[in-house]
């Protein structure tokens, strides 16, 4: 192993054989097809091999991968992953020229790129292409998301899956993003059969180009120089989005009929809407355990867009979880746990929600900082489904974490053997927050994903989570399929479990039989919710879509695939064999499968010893993760000798990918000497703090102070006959609807339980209460506003 510090690549001029990265999007509704062109060029005097680990989207059906040398192309087949190894390497050991592309056996969404024997002075034109959902968003946006920042993932030290000694595991070559040698392009070509209305990003995009008069069809391209300091993220808002629809793609001409690829496959977007008074009521009951990532890494700031302010991903966390708690209904229960390399919990067990327990829960996230090292999930998971569930109260799990880790199919594993008796809601903090493992997390769990980058506030996309925790749950959901009577459908993706108001849910399925042109089909989704019976229909053309490229029946493979990977059984021969035979079938990726391309043409042998060069993948905040082991760049391998002697399985990702460890190292500011300013504390979040766990606020000068008013005024504005508590209790409100509106998404549901409160003390003179809080705040609220 060569101890090898991340920025020192460039310092030691090793030459990196990567030069530019070109990307182009086709987004089509809400998928998306994404073409990378990566240009190799050898600048040395021998013979070289590039690998380059880098990040991929977790839920991406991989379906293309080529090599253009000169005017030669040459496009790569899909096969089991330990003959594509093979063949890769026996290519080398010849002097030939290959190509191998394969996804870590720990996690879907990081992939490696080996290109083998490139000559002097030679270049290579690498093409690999994927096909991708887009995420609904909680304002309607549809989000793309391009990972161009790869962090170390952190390997637990008891990892059941880990496997294979320390002196095969592959490290990942990485630099800070400032340093990274090559340069990237981005465009984006958008459809929809709805108006385009907007797009946004958290880069730099040069303006959006409308193709025609209804602005149905737009372009947009990343402004020049990207730093790799982030994700490139696209948010795609159409006009009267989303309604439920059906694509029916025509199989492949050379498909088999009765074959995946060779019937019709359909792709079914439901958006289901729930009847208005059953979700007019909140859940007063349940469960609510919060999971919260304390590891070295949460002490990096949430974002890199050169604010003064620096603020940690730990003290969001620290905010977040003061307003998840304050929203919580009476009569539930809860409890925190927060991990590194250890974990804690506040409370033996889950307890009821009272203004004791909160008081002595909140005390100690206070005092919650990012110093338990490395990111140890699995130990808290477990402890947390020993512990009984309470009759009555469903458990709802939310998970927070910079999703650094590297067992990440282990983990859903856990999840997915206990889903039945909890919904996990997962949040991925920061650039680089792995898609696998935070979108598996929810989709195992019968939840829902949210993740926060850029300029993002984790705040309302938790509360949007909790709202979702406190809807009435979903039950006894099934699928009828009304076909015409010579065509049967046999559904691809996993059975539907759980449906929320306003979020997506796909299904896939592939067609057999005969169907004209004209033929009709409908699908219900019946459930029951809050007691009562429902369903939704969708009616439908059977008559395929005319030049999708195969992209539904791919992201239906791809469906079909995760769901047999995860199975618990997946270790059984036969689920792996029909794993691969899929795979192969449908040119889509899997865990058991690889690209391989070999470059037979070229008569002549490549000799001499052939030279690794990893190609750095950009990383963020270095100081983050602590000195020594986590700064391990890359594995030494021993040297080939081009078309002289075998060496077989050097490409290979062990199943252990990434095996380093965070220190209990000190925090960031610590490490920088940066003392951060201390900024005064959010009003909104001081007014979360004094609310009792019952809903209302004390009238005395704590609260005055927040509202920026004395004790004595607010005594002597309140009317006569009115108890204090209720008088401080509109007051709060009126200070929320008067100044605050712009982040009620955070605090509507604390402000819920306040006007729950006021009404049960039936307490007289509420229009006159309002009256004097306007007049006292300089606000024009009205009653009805509050919900009074």
């Amino acid at each position: 192993m060569v101890n090898c510090h991340c920025g020192l690549l460039t310092a030691n001029k090793e030459p990196v054989p990567l030069k530019s990265v070109e990307v182009e999007v086709e987004v089509r509704d809400h998928v998306a097809t994404v073409i990378s062109t990566l240009t190799y060029e050898n600048k040395e005097d021998k013979p070289l091999e590039a690998v380059f680990v880098f990040p991929m989207p977790g839920d991406a059906a991989v379906c293309h991968f080529s090599a253009t040398i000169g005017q030669k192309q040459i496009v790569a087949e899909v096969k089991e992953k330990l003959k594509a190894r093979e063949e890769y390497d026996d290519a080398l050991s010849s002097g030939q020229q290959a190509f191998l592309l394969e996804e870590s056996d720990q996690s879907p969404d990081i992939f490696s790129m080996s290109v083998g024997s490139l000559r002097p002075e030679e270049s290579a034109s690498i093409r690999l292409e994927y096909v991708t959902e887009l995420a609904l968003q909680a304002d309607d946006g549809l989000r793309f998301c391009l990972p161009a920042v790869l962090n170390p993932r952190y390997e637990p030290r008891d990892s059941t899956e880990s496997g294979g000694p320390p002196a095969s595991r592959v490290q990942v070559a990485s630099v800070p993003s400032s340093l990274v040698p090559y340069s990237l392009s981005f465009s984006a070509r958008v459809s929809s059969p709805r108006p385009v209305s907007k797009v946004e990003s958290n880069c730099s995009l040069d303006p959006l180009q409308y193709l025609n008069a209804e602005k149905t069809q737009a372009t947009v391209k990343l402004a020049a120089g990207h730093k790799f300091d982030r994700d490139v993220e696209l948010l795609i808002y159409y006009k009267d989005a989303h309604q439920p629809t059906a694509l029916v793609e025509a199989g492949q001409t050379s498909g088999t009929p009765g074959s995946l690829m060779g019937d019709p496959a359909l792709m079914l977007s439901l958006y289901p809407e729930f009847p208005k008074d059953a979700m007019s009521s909140v859940a007063s009951c349940g469960e609510f355990v919060f999971l919260l990532d304390r590891s070295g890494s949460m002490d990096c700031p949430t974002n890199n867009l050169g604010k003064q302010k620096i603020e940690t991903r730990i003290s969001s966390a620290r905010d977040t979880l003061l307003l998840l708690v304050k929203s919580l209904p009476m009569g539930c229960y809860f409890n925190i746990y927060s991990f590194g390399s250890s974990y804690e919990h506040i409370f033996p067990k889950s307890v009821e929600y009272s203004q004791k327990t909160i008081e002595t829960a909140l005390k100690t996230v206070e005092g919650m900082k990012a110093n338990m090292g490395g990111t140890e999930i699995l130990a808290p998971l477990k402890h947390i489904y020993k512990q009984s569930c309470i009759p009555s109260q469903p458990r709802q799990l939310f998970v927070f974490t910079d999703g650094e880790v590297g067992n990440t199919k282990e983990l859903l594993n856990l999840v997915k053997k206990n889903s039945k008796s909890h919904r996990c809601f997962s949040f991925g903090i920061g650039e680089g927050a792995s898609t696998a493992l935070i979108n598996g997390l929810a989709k195992e769990g019968g939840g829902h994903a949210q993740f926060i980058t850029g300029a993002d506030r984790m705040q309302p996309k938790a509360m949007q989570s909790l709202r979702f925790a406190l809807q009435p749950a979903v039950v006894d959901i099934s699928v009828k399929w009304d076909l015409p009577k010579k065509v049967s459908v046999n559904v691809l993706s996993p059975p539907i479990t759980t449906l929320f108001q306003g979020q997506r849910s796909l299904i896939y399925a592939q067609l057999t039989g005969e169907c004209p042109d004209a033929a009709k089909g409908c699908v219900t989704v019946k459930y029951s919710l809050a007691g009562r019976p429902s369903e939704n229909k969708l009616h439908f053309s059977l008559r395929p879509t005319e030049d999708t490229g195969l992209t539904v029946h791919r992201l239906a493979a791809r469906s079909l695939i995760r769901s047999l990977e995860m199975e618990e059984e997946v270790k059984d021969e036969a689920v792996k064999q029909k794993v691969v035979e899929i795979s192969v079938q449908s040119g889509v990726s899997s865990t058991y499968t690889a690209f391989i391309a070999v470059n037979k043409a070229d008569g002549e042998a490549i000799q001499g010893p052939l030279v690794r060069r990893n190609v750095p993948a950009p990383k963020l905040y270095m100081g983050c993760y602590g000195p020594g082991p986590t700064q391990r760049c890359f594995l030494a391998r021993k040297p080939r000798m081009a078309g002289v002697d075998k060496f077989k399985s050097s490409a290979k990702i062990p199943n252990k990918l990434f095996g380093m460890r965070r220190t209990m190292a000190p925090t960031m500011q610590e490490q920088f000497n940066v003392l951060p300013k201390e900024e005064p504390r959010n009003p909104l979040l001081q007014l979360v703090r004094l609310q009792q766990a019952c809903g209302c606020w004390k009238l005395d000068n704590t609260l005055a102070t927040v509202l920026g008013k004395t004790s004595q005024e607010m005594e002597n504005s309140k009317p006569a006959p009115v108890d204090k508590d209720v008088w401080a209790t509109i007051l709060a409100l009126v200070w929320l609807h008067g100044f605050k509106m712009d982040a009620k998404d955070e605090w509507a549901l604390l402000a819920m339980k306040a006007v729950q409160w006021v009404r049960a003390q039936k307490a007289p003179c509420g229009m006159e209460c309002v009256e004097a809080g306007n007049a006292l705040m300089g606000c024009s609220v009205k009653k009805e506003d509050l919900g009074l």
